[in-house]
């Protein structure tokens, strides 16, 4: 009888990429720390061999590690803290342990991509907030990690939206029926990094989409590009509060925006919402508690629905994929 075939090597992996055992070792340990050209010959000897490292192979025949990971960028913005909360609670009850990979880079995220589905060091992950692309989504599946996608879709993986362009036109339709008439827009429409996602630009279309509509223009002086830093946030909203033809309303992309604008006008002695209407988007606690009118997404429900999600396919991998659309909801405070 023929000898059954032998599993590739690390060695082998070597021989096909061109580049030495220990960078593959870092690849496979410390993927950040590679330059992406070398990575990627790694990946893809990796991908053409079959190749299963020792450890994986030895979580692959325990079946389980009872250990998810959170890929997420900023996870010290109350936005992304209450969406681990919901995780974090979820995962607890079922006496799985949460690792967090927080992501400052592309190349960080393509790191943790490749090197995760064939370590085995995880039953399952959860990717907060960034954009993958179909290799990525088509290594995940392959090397059979379950995994759920928050605030980014793809047909491969479970997912967990929202519908940014409609949260913007919910809130120009809520301050056309209060009477304004001179609006503006305040966020983060071009983020820097090439890892992130542009839900802001969608809420912003979706803002304009119905001014247009109603015939009320949105002047470029009335649109602000702020990233989220409260210095970047509060300088853009001195400078349309400034104007001598100032807004009356000002959608701002994130509620820890919105607070900081609303202390600028504080500063500037306006007065909300008799002088200016301010709304914000996310609805995190704090918004509760200065009374801030905002567009709900259930953060801490879009974390539980990923953790709920994630482990019933970690236990029954056939489950059909699910794809949920969670439902955005006017808050109207005091501020509005």
């Amino acid at each position: 009888m023929a000898n059954a075939k032998k599993s590739p090597t690390i060695y082998d992996v070597a021989e096909v990429s061109g580049v030495s055992i220990s960078t593959i070792s870092r690849v496979l340990n410390s993927p950040d720390k590679v330059n992406p050209k070398t990575r990627q010959q790694v990946m893809d000897a990796i991908d053409k061999l079959g190749f299963i490292p020792k450890a994986e192979a030895r979580a692959r025949a325990m079946r389980s590690t009872n250990r998810v990971g959170v890929i997420t960028p900023f996870f010290t913005a109350p936005s992304f803290v209450q969406r681990l909360r919901g995780v974090a609670a979820t995962l607890s009850r079922e006496n799985y342990e949460l690792v967090i990979y927080p992501v400052d880079s592309a190349e960080h995220l393509q790191g943790y991509i490749s090197s995760i589905p064939i370590m085995g060091n995880l039953d399952g992950l959860i990717i907060m907030s960034l954009a993958i692309e179909d290799s990525d989504a088509d290594r995940l599946a392959r090397n059979g990690m379950q995994t759920v996608l928050v605030e980014f879709s793809h047909d491969q993986l479970n997912s967990i939206v929202i519908n940014d362009e409609q949260g913007g036109r919910f809130v120009a339709e809520h301050l056309l029926r209060k009477g304004h008439k001179r609006l503006s827009f305040l966020g983060d429409i071009e983020p820097p990094e090439r890892f992130a996602i542009h839900p802001v630009k969608s809420r912003l279309f979706g803002f304009q989409k119905v001014l247009n509509d109603a015939g009320i223009s949105l002047p470029k002086k009335y649109v602000k590009q702020s990233s989220y830093a409260q210095q970047n946030s509060r300088q853009a909203a001195y400078e349309l509060l400034s104007m001598s033809d100032r807004p009356t309303a000002i959608f701002v992309a994130s509620d820890v925006q919105a607070i900081g604008v609303m202390k600028v006008a504080r500063q500037l002695n306006i007065r909300i919402p008799e002088d200016l209407a301010v709304i914000g988007f996310d609805d995190i606690d704090m918004a509760e508690y200065v009374d801030l009118t905002t567009i709900r997404q259930h953060l801490d429900e879009s974390g539980r629905l990923a953790a709920e999600i994630l482990l019933a396919r970690i236990t029954d991998s056939n489950r059909t994929l699910q794809h949920i659309n969670l439902p955005l909801t006017l808050v109207e405070r005091s501020t509005t």
